[in-house]
């Protein structure tokens, strides 16, 4: 009897090994390996695709029920991913969240509190960058932290916006304006939504409110039929994520500072920079566009009804896809990129330095924030550099041509589009890709390895343009043409 249960006992102890074995090679750490990635990373793309069951589960059990019960959801999965991906250091978002709502409550709507919260919030971040920075792209807790500050930031501006004589307002503030005093658990639920948590979009808080509300709806009353829509974005996703992990073992930041790279031909070092350039923003695509299916699925991505009375579900749109891979220009990209981040930036930093008189200024700033806000790494400096840099020649040489009657002459014969359209976007990515370069490999001792080894091209180019574009000006505009601008 004793032999038999001894026999029970071992053959348990070797179903437990086996099971251990099992779930060990079923660990996050062995499948990142296996796919080539950092457990990291994996465990974000999961925490992305998370927010579908759960917005399913919104949808269907939550959706015009108390709101306290929709705060309660968002607050305890937006805190749950935060521990799957970062584990205690969660409390680093739960102590800023707490501590803007009480800055609010106790400062009020004063541009005090927006003060304290704007120095309050970005020193916390710029300190986690300190403290947490290498010379990698590591994803940690200051990636959705970056996220965060920007939406406390925002709130504490709008709270104040809420203060003012309605009439003092532009409709733009007017819109974002907040009239009433947000709860904890209020702020809570809009820090934490599940669908923008860890890498955006940006949403204000008005909108957020409005999908607790159940008013983003296509149908009022009714759960929104936004079930095709999210999963189109969903599928253009998974377009990108495909494309993106098939490529990037062959396409990589390291290769740009080996041996191999800088002995290659110079026109080869600038066509692997062209090409990496456009592909290295692949894997920001990607988890946009599952964010934005998460968000439209939710209803948050609902911006109204078109002239024709069909509902528009770009609320939440980070991407302009179509753009994003069509444009020949610089500023064209921009516009399709990161779109809610940079619209947050003209509405609570650029828009608010008016009072400077001068838009090139204005323009400089933000780009310094912007750049500060991504990190300490000087190769966020350089990036956004670059970007003002190239912005302002691709504005001249616009004007240039479209002033110039020979310019436009000969910009406007059909047979030769083809042709300029290719220049453009070889032109265009070359450089795109010339700025990347600093944003990726973030210490100067990289980026400036690499800049050497194709002789600081985008520079040369675009400030030696600087200079010249003014005297090309003179000799192509007629003194007619100049009068007429200046008029």
């Amino acid at each position: 009897m004793a032999s038999a249960t001894e026999g029970d006992v071992g053959a348990a102890v070797e179903l437990g090994k086996v099971l251990r074995a099992a779930f060990e090679e079923l660990s996050l750490h062995k499948l990142a390996a296996s796919l080539g990635a950092s457990e990291q990373a994996l465990r974000l793309i999961i925490s992305i695709f998370l927010g579908y069951p759960l917005a399913l589960f919104y949808r269907h059990y939550l959706f015009y029920k108390d709101s306290y019960l929709i705060h309660l959801f968002h607050t305890f999965t937006g805190l749950s991913i935060a521990y799957f991906n970062f584990g205690t250091q969660l409390y680093h978002s739960l102590l800023c969240v707490v501590l803007q709502f009480l800055i609010l409550r106790l400062m009020g709507r004063t541009i005090t509190a927006v003060l304290t919260t704007f120095c309050f919030q970005m020193v916390y971040l710029l300190a986690g960058y300190y403290f947490t920075a290498t010379g990698n792209y590591d994803i940690k807790w200051t990636m959705p932290h970056c996220v965060l500050t920007l939406k406390l930031i925002g709130l504490a501006v709008d709270y104040f916006d809420g203060g003012k004589d309605q009439d003092s307002l532009t409709p733009e503030q007017q819109r974002y304006a907040i009239r009433g005093i947000p709860s904890l658990l209020e702020v809570a639920g809009f820090s934490y939504f599940y669908g923008a948590f860890l890498v955006g979009p940006q949403f204000s808080m008005n909108h957020y409110m409005k999908l607790v509300q159940g008013q983003l709806t296509d149908v009022p009353g009714k759960i929104p039929n936004s079930i095709v829509p999210a999963l189109k974005r969903l599928s253009l996703g998974l377009v990108y994520l495909v494309g993106y992990t098939v490529l990037s073992p062959h396409i990589t930041d390291d290769y740009l500072l080996t041996e191999d790279y800088e002995l290659r031909p110079f026109w080869f070092r600038c066509m692997y920079m062209l090409v990496w350039g456009k592909f290295v923003l692949y894997k920001y695509v990607t988890c946009w566009l599952v964010t934005e299916g998460v968000c439209i699925l939710t209803g948050l991505g609902f911006a109204g009804f078109d002239e024709n009375r069909r509902a528009k579900w770009d609320a939440c749109a980070n991407m302009k896809v179509w753009l994003f891979e069509t444009t020949p220009r610089f500023t064209g990209t921009i516009n399709s990129f990161n779109i809610n981040t940079n619209a947050w930036v003209s509405r609570y930093f650029f828009k608010r330095l008016k009072f400077l008189g001068n838009k090139e200024l204005s323009q400089g700033l933000s780009l310094l924030f912007l750049a500060l806000w991504h990190g300490l790494h000087s190769g966020y400096l350089v990036c956004f550099q670059m970007e003002f840099l190239i912005v302002m020649v691709e504005r001249q040489v616009a004007s240039l041509i479209r002033e110039s009657p020979a310019l436009s002459k000969l910009a406007s014969i059909p047979t030769l589009h083809p042709l300029f359209y290719l220049v453009q976007q070889t032109i265009h990515w070359l450089f795109m890709g010339y700025s990347m370069t600093a944003f990726c490999l973030f210490t100067w001792d990289k980026w400036l390895k690499v800049y050497q080894s194709i002789y600081f091209l985008g520079h040369i180019v675009f400030l030696s343009l600087l200079v010249i574009l003014p005297y090309i000006q003179k000799a192509l505009v007629p003194r007619k043409e100049k009068l007429k601008k200046m008029e």
